[in-house]
């Protein structure tokens, strides 16, 4: 191998630079033809957690979150921390009440997935989304996970495969997995 050919190989693996990132500016994102997503926060407690969700959500291009219970709201400097500007792209708004937020939801034809561990989940692998199909996916408390009442009422619970011993994961990673995987089924 010749130095022009390992120089070829390194551009060929070139880390790309933030300006050729081709980013949406936040009207642009505004205006974009959205994911049939919708993300319910239910009672999340860390203000990093929920920085974390709006970012993974402007990420897919997320219609909107929900911030349910105690859930902070921005402007708060540790949403933002990890956030990094999604709070201005992904449409949000509060709501005290998550089972009421459901049924509202529900009454406009959308359909509630809890991500939960519960008798009679679907595994996620195996949960096909409908594309012309609006679904709101709710992540639970970072100790208790989503409430009984709210899991009761969903139309699907959905839990992701773990084969380790902990059965566990931080409720930002849930939320990076399980957005990716329905976006990733929507769209193809």
């Amino acid at each position: 191998m010749t130095i022009n050919d390992i120089f070829a190989v390194m551009e060929m693996n070139r880390k790309l630079k933030n300006s050729e990132l081709d980013r949406k500016t936040v009207t642009e994102f505004k205006e974009a033809k959205k994911t049939p997503l919708i993300i319910i926060l239910d009672n999340i407690r860390s203000l990093n957690n929920i920085g974390s969700v709006f970012r993974t959500a402007d990420a897919f291009l997320v219609k909107k979150i929900y911030l349910c219970g105690i859930t902070a709201t921005p402007p708060h400097k540790d949403i933002q921390k990890t956030a990094l500007g999604a709070t201005d792209t992904v449409d949000w708004e509060y709501c005290q009440n998550t089972l009421d937020l459901v049924n509202i939801l529900q009454s406009k034809n959308i359909k509630i997935l809890s991500i939960e561990q519960a008798e009679n989940a679907i595994m996620l692998n195996n949960f096909n989304p409908k594309s012309d199909q609006t679904y709101a996916v709710i992540f639970g408390n970072e100790v208790k996970g989503v409430q009984q009442e709210v899991v009761s009422a969903s139309n699907t619970v959905i839990e992701i495969p773990q084969y380790g011993s902990k059965h566990s994961l931080n409720i930002s990673v849930s939320a990076g997995v399980v957005i990716w995987d329905l976006f990733s089924k929507i769209k193809s």
